[in-house]
């Protein structure tokens, strides 16, 4: 093939964007941008009855969010266009008559009545579904007197009732179908709006397509579109069939896994180059070793020589610690900016709105390294912002049994931080740990127990680093509250 590298990502806007279905936009712009090619984004919104308001905008906005920028169009344009096949109608008619008038392709006047009954006759016969091409015998005169009953005719495509269709797929080898197994299937619906196969074929060919790329699920058209091209006289494009994406179960990938569609990662707090990166391992490596790839080095590398034949299985677990080995990566200043909307949104209403950005600078790297998503940011941090984190007293006797023992230690660490002049992380352990010594207990017991009794948690960040950011008073005011806990209990 000498032609330039163009490639088209074709989302029919149904709903809102499925892992899956962006999986896919991300391996034609990785082709695109690795090749110097052409990403072409094409809306294919012929199937007026399945629209969803809202998911043009969804789509395109996935896109951006992810940096999957598109050279031609919605929104860009280019020299091809219309990029929405809505506006495209008068080509896909002018060329399903053209195929009438070739003798590729006949009106069919079957009512949805008669084609569910020849289905459920199909079915008590035990034999595959498929059109019976009653219409595609009709004659002149047959056809004149279904047109006299206002009956308008759908077009469908003269499948050849023998040999094969053959092709060879970049990803999957050599591949064939039986003609005879192809029902005659409909090109231009009653409605004047193109199937997908009349469609994909006309705008393929017009918008000088080189390579399809798209899901495992099409494969089995690929016969039909091949046939289309043929009796259209196109040249058609390469084909590459990219492997199917399934849960953990290895069923088809549905929300019963988790989340599914890419706006909800995004609100869950996955960053973007995160996505990328574990969209690119479904079905593509680099070699048997490498997980952490940034977009740049995808666009170096890829190449459909090593993309799999093979189901991926989308493990939410990974995605999630590859999104910590991001977030960690962030500057502080900017994992703060990242944090911020996530805390405005998700801690608890009595903590007063807008948060003073120079104290979520300071809780920053104390939460950095135990994120794995933005979304687990609230729970981890919210203790920070509350008046009175709520727990059970039972929990601050968790590694001191002894109650006695624990007011003791409380009242003598309290009485000893109200005296201390400067309040940061070096002159809080200066003062604590030999206070453990002094009072007979363990590091770990005497630390455990502060750290319950200023954030209510067993497990947080440094102890030393916490106190000192939520402060003085904050946490004597909190001590006061643990040994009151404790006498009361």
């Amino acid at each position: 093939m000498n032609r330039s590298i163009r490639v088209r990502y074709a989302p029919s806007p149904t709903g809102l964007p499925h892992v899956g279905n962006i999986r896919t936009a991300l391996f034609n712009w990785l082709f695109a941008r690795h090749n110097k090619g052409s990403f072409i984004v094409r809306i294919e919104d012929t199937d007026v009855t399945r629209l969803v308001e809202g998911a043009l905008e969804a789509i395109l906005d996935s896109l951006r969010w992810l940096g999957l920028d598109w050279d031609e169009g919605p929104e860009t344009g280019g020299s091809y266009g219309p990029y929405i096949q809505s506006q495209r109608l008068e080509l896909y008619q002018a060329a399903a008559k053209r195929l009438v008038e070739a003798g590729h392709a006949y009106y069919c006047y079957c009512s949805p009545q008669e084609l569910e009954e020849m289905r459920a006759e199909q079915a008590r016969r035990k034999q595959p579904p498929g059109y019976n091409r009653r219409c595609r015998q009709l004659t002149a005169a047959e056809r004149s007197a279904r047109e006299a009953r206002s009956i308008v005719p759908v077009v469908r495509f003269k499948v050849p009732s023998e040999g094969q269709t053959r092709f060879s797929d970049l990803i999957k080898g050599e591949v064939s179908f039986d003609n005879g197994k192809l029902d005659d299937f409909v090109l231009l619906k009653s409605d004047g709006y193109p199937t997908y196969h009349l469609a994909s074929a006309v705008d393929d060919h017009a918008m000088e397509i080189s390579h399809v790329l798209r899901a495992d699920e099409w494969l089995s058209s690929t016969p039909r579109h091949l046939l289309l091209y043929n009796a259209l006289g196109y040249e058609p494009p390469l084909f590459a069939h990219l492997p199917m994406i399934l849960g953990p179960d290895r069923s088809k990938l549905s929300k019963r896994h988790g989340a599914t569609a890419v706006t909800e990662f995004r609100n869950q707090g996955y960053l973007p180059e995160a996505m990328v990166n574990y969209l690119a391992l479904l079905g593509w490596s680099l070699d048997d070793k490498t997980d952490i790839i940034s977009r740049k080095e995808l666009a170096a590398h890829f190449s459909l020589e090593r993309v799999s034949s093979t189901a991926a299985i989308f493990d939410h677990q990974k995605l999630a610690w590859m999104n910590g080995v991001y977030l960690r990566q962030l500057p502080i200043e900017e994992f703060a900016r990242q944090i911020l909307p996530f805390l405005e949104r998700d801690l608890p209403e009595e903590v007063k709105r807008p948060l003073d950005w120079d104290y979520v600078k300071l809780i920053a790297p104390l939460i950095q390294e135990r994120a794995r998503t933005l979304n687990e940011t609230a729970e981890l941090a919210d203790f920070f912002f509350v008046v009175e984190p709520p727990y059970e007293p039972k929990l601050l006797l968790q590694r001191l049994g002894d109650k006695s023992v624990a007011i003791r230690a409380l009242a003598t660490a309290k009485d000893k931080l109200a005296s201390l002049a400067i309040f940061d992380a070096a002159s809080l352990e200066n003062l604590l740990r030999p206070l453990a010594a002094e009072l007979g207990l363990k590091t770990g017991e005497f630390f455990g127990l502060l750290r319950v009794a200023v954030t209510s948690r067993t497990a947080t960040p440094p102890l030393f680093q916490t106190m000192s950011v939520l402060g003085k008073e904050r946490c004597l005011k909190r001590l006061d509250v643990a040994l009151l806990k404790l006498q009361m209990s």
